[in-house]
């Protein structure tokens, strides 16, 4: 991986053309973000009841299902997103709304409580404490959520297996069958998050083996596109097979688990200060930009999916675009001038591409073409992890200081 890296450094191959000022479209800081979140958050609605994806209806309504979901997290996360984004710009009058989105954030957050004793959402237990998470970032002293964070990292450390060096992402009914998937990157941070509250080094140990690892395993060394699934013997640690479960094929690249890949390696890089983090977010971002068509910056849910256009997939733009945001806020604190312009830009790029696809201001979400699982026909849906990375990617322009508060607000 060094040799490749350096060959596309050398090369400038990495972060081609001259930097350009792309200007977001008024859907990422619409009234309208707010308004829709009004009416589906207020605390009168509130039930162990969870939006997951959309109907199929015109205007589409949210499906609702029990909490016991890996998505459950993502809806009142974006609660403490809408409440971030006041605090970024508290004299832009667009975003005072009147709605104390703090309190629908904790209302929404009582009922994941209890999933920290135990629930069956496998390794996404960093997905179920985005909002303790967001709610320790507002109140650092909530007890509550300080042990909702160290219980959920509890829950993803008893799926480690030293053998293998990983989580284990998926059960099987063959115990020796020991799953992961590209998507446990982003879960990693939890351990983080939990270790910064207790000192507990094991689990920021067992974040860098689960890291080194899928570096090792996930990623094609031709291009550093992704495998989704890698299944290892349990009692061996050896790699059985390289397959997919949400992409198109074995062979091909499914563009949702490419963009975790990217936030992933992002965060990763942001925790440790680790060289070889940062080369690989940079590598898996040039993979999944160079399969982004320029002239409309729409992802397909697979890379090689058949289609002219491919069905598309708005969550993995929003996802993708939030890991952009980051890189190039990292190659702006190295002093990589070009580097930091030509992601924000690219990040810039994919938001109005989605926008311009999927913003329907009718439907329940605020996105629309999302694909959640196209196998399963799961897809042309507004999705709730698509609309919080929607919105935090909003956010994240201006709290690094890509995006003014008056640009936002024009």
């Amino acid at each position: 991986m060094q040799l490749l890296f350096g060959l596309l450094l050398a090369s400038s191959a990495l972060w081609p053309g001259k930097a350009t000022t792309v200007q977001p479209t008024s859907d990422l800081y619409s009234s309208t973000i707010s308004s829709k979140l009004q009416v589906t958050t207020n605390p009168s609605n509130y039930s162990s009841l969870y939006p997951q994806i959309t109907d199929h209806g015109n205007p589409a309504k949210w499906q609702y299902l029990n909490v016991n979901q890996w998505t459950t997290g993502f809806f009142p996360a974006t609660m403490y997103e809408m409440a971030r984004r006041k605090t970024l710009c508290p004299n832009t009058s667009s975003f005072n709304d009147g709605v104390d989105w703090l309190e629908r954030g904790r209302v929404w957050s009582a009922a994941i409580l209890p999933m920290d004793n135990g629930n069956a959402q496998g390794h996404d237990q960093g997905f179920l404490s985005l909002p303790f998470v967001a709610e320790l970032a507002v109140n650092p002293t909530n007890q509550t959520a300080i042990t909702a964070i160290n219980k959920f990292a509890g829950l993803l450390a008893n799926r480690f297996n030293s053998v293998v060096g990983c989580t284990r992402s998926w059960n099987s009914t063959d115990p020796t069958d020991f799953q992961v998937i590209i998507d446990n990157m982003v879960n990693l941070d939890l351990f983080y998050a939990s270790a910064s509250l207790t000192g507990n080094t094991t689990l920021t140990s067992m974040a860098t083996s689960h890291a080194d690892v899928t570096m090792k395993n996930h990623f094609r060394p031709s291009n550093y596109s992704t495998w989704h699934v890698v299944h290892y013997n349990a009692t061996t640690g050896a790699v059985i097979e390289k397959v997919t479960s949400q992409g198109y094929a074995d062979w091909s690249t499914w563009s949702r688990g490419q963009s975790w890949a990217m936030l992933g390696y992002g965060n990763m890089y942001t925790r440790t200060g680790s060289q070889q983090y940062l080369e690989t977010a940079r590598l898996a971002s040039k993979l999944y930009l160079d399969n982004v068509p320029n002239s409309t910056y729409i992802p397909a849910w697979d890379f090689n999916a058949p289609g002219n256009p491919a069905t598309a997939d708005t969550s993995a733009g929003a996802i993708a675009a939030t890991a952009l945001i980051q890189l190039a806020t990292i190659e702006r604190s190295l002093q990589n001038t070009t580097g930091s312009d030509y992601y924000v830009n690219a990040a810039i790029n994919l938001l109005n591409g989605i926008s311009n696809l999927g913003w329907k201001p009718t439907w329940d979400s605020l996105l629309s073409n999302g694909t959640a699982n196209y196998p399963t026909g799961s897809y042309q849906t507004g999705i709730v992890y698509g609309d919080y990375y929607y919105v935090k990617a909003g956010n994240d322009l201006i709290s690094n200081g890509f995006i003014s508060c008056a640009s936002a607000a024009k």
